[in-house]
């Protein structure tokens, strides 16, 4: 495909397989580059970062840092709808999407080295130096890689308005990212365990082992954004001519608040990101400090490497029989058994590792239900108010991303201090009294919200399949008849009655 216009037929066709392949080794990087954000760069500053600090000092640094890394990612969540305004206007020869692959890439790949090697040592030389720099370096990066996470998922429309042709580019994107984010979680502990004996000649996880970390990630990051911006080409057809022109940030905040399809389902996963990231956040601490079994941590990373090798292929097939509505909620029901089997059996380690097999298994399903029903409300909010955002609308599943990470990150360094899992103690350290606090963070309170988003998306969420072809059929009729102009609201009680077929989605579109 190219940029040249072409027509909408042509638009729904399958992508080249070069094209694919690039478009997939993107995630990969970018996956492996959020959860060493979100999870073990808390991880690295609870037991790494002020180790040469007294004690009593390192728990006050560690509380402020994880403070400041909270505050300043639930901050950016305001951000995001102007980031994807900023995309949505971008007017380049490479497109909308592929320069902020690029420049994202770049910037994000560089800082997080610098994050993880306590800014070149500057937090054992001036602590309130390192502070100020720290904050400003983090915003900074948390800011680049939300323009290539935006750019990359708001990708997808550009590629095809088909339904089933955006699910399989999703899942080959949730392929490669299963694969990224999990195999981090294999190879973190012998990376930094590995290049700390290298560099220093001592055993354990030390500040060379994660600055090597830090390097290794950056490139991968570096290396699979700049195979998108050079492999993928974005094409138009006639539904994406309405996004050259997207308006200004407050008519982008306005279109977003206006598709209430895309805030159900917002709602609903950002219960299910806030749960999934706190409990794979705490993990680590299941295995060390619960378990003694630290070198079984691996476990966590290879379950579900493997479940994505099998779900995210499997998914666009079974889609094909199996409206999204069912696979999602046979992943929540999964979710919830694998959560009570953690939550009353976390001292048993063959019992756990049954249970996180319930527990990663379905995420596949989860997050590509998720991502798919949010990039169709793309569509929904065209027909619906006259006005077609792409990388704004897309920017909320980052957005809510952020704010499950902000969680994790606030919910890792509580439970490290509530818990005494700091610095030097160990599993032998461990009271009845931190155990409990342990599993309230990572597991009951998880529970509880995982329920609540089965409830919001089965009772709130109407957008599926048949309704997004609908509309999208609507859409062309009225762009070729000539009946949409810029600006103007337009009806959608056909899409509703031929979508839904009776009052219940006439009711969501109307709402």
């Amino acid at each position: 495909m190219s940029n040249e216009n072409v027509a909408d037929g042509d638009v729904r066709r399958k992508g080249g397989l070069g094209q694919r392949i690039a478009y997939a080794c993107g995630n990969l990087g970018q996956a492996a580059f959020y959860n060493a954000m979100s999870t073990y760069f808390v991880t690295y500053v609870t037991s790494c970062l002020f180790v040469s600090y007294s004690k009593a000092l390192a728990a006050q640094m560690i509380a402020v840092i994880t403070g400041l890394i909270v505050v300043i990612r639930i901050a950016e969540i305001f951000i995001d709808p102007l980031l994807g305004n900023l995309v949505d206007n971008t007017t380049t020869k490479w497109g909308r999407f592929r320069p902020w692959q690029f420049i994202g890439g770049l910037v994000s790949s560089v800082l997080i080295v610098l994050i993880f090697s306590g800014m070149f040592g500057l937090v054992n030389v001036n602590t309130t130096l390192f502070i100020v720099l720290f904050v400003i370096t983090f915003i900074v990066l948390d800011v680049f890689y939300s323009l290539r996470d935006i750019s990359y998922w708001g990708m997808i429309p550009a590629l095809s308005s088909d339904s089933h042709e955006r699910s399989t580019y999703t899942a080959l994107g949730t392929f490669t990212g299963s694969i990224g984010y999990n195999g981090i979680t294999v190879i973190v502990i012998p990376i930094v365990s590995y290049f700390t004996w290298t560099f220093t000649g001592a055993k354990g996880q030390g500040q060379a082992g994660w600055t090597s970390f830090g390097f290794i990630v950056a490139l991968l990051g570096l290396i699979t954004a700049w195979t998108v911006a050079f492999g993928t080409k974005e094409s138009t057809s006639a539904l994406r001519a309405k996004a050259q022109k997207n308006g200004n940030p407050f008519e982008a905040f306005k279109a977003l608040f206006q598709n209430d399809q895309l805030l159900w389902v917002a709602l609903s996963y950002l219960l299910y990101a806030i749960a999934n990231v706190i409990t794979t956040g705490v993990m680590y601490y299941l295995f060390v400090f619960v378990l003694d079994e630290p070198a079984a941590f691996s476990i966590t990373g290879i379950i579900p490497l493997i479940a994505g090798f099998i779900m995210a292929p499997l998914y666009p097939i079974l889609n094909r029989w199996i409206p999204r509505r069912y696979l999602f909620t046979g992943g929540m029901v999964s979710m919830i058994i694998g959560y009570t089997m953690l939550a009353l059996f976390s001292s048993n380690l063959p019992v756990v590792i049954v249970a996180l097999i319930f527990f990663y298994v379905p995420a596949q399903f989860i997050q590509m239900t998720a991502i798919l029903s949010l990039t169709d409300s793309i569509e929904y909010g065209q027909l619906k108010n006259g006005r077609r955002n792409e990388a704004v609308t897309l920017s909320v599943r980052p957005m809510l991303d952020k704010i499950g990470g902000a969680m994790s990150n606030g919910a890792v360094g509580a439970v490290a201090l509530a818990a005494g899992m700091t610095g030097h103690a160990t599993a032998a350290d461990m009271t009845a009294s931190n155990i409990a606090t342990f599993k309230t963070f990572a597991f009951y309170v998880p529970l509880v919200l995982i329920i609540l988003s089965l409830v919001v998306f089965w009772f709130k969420v109407k957008i599926d399949e048949k309704m997004h072809a609908q509309i999208v059929e609507e859409l062309e009729a009225k762009l070729a008849s000539g009946e949409i102009v810029d600006d103007e609201a337009q009806p959608v009680a056909a899409a509703e009655a031929a979508a839904a077929a009776g009052d219940e989605a006439q009711a969501v579109i109307k709402n």
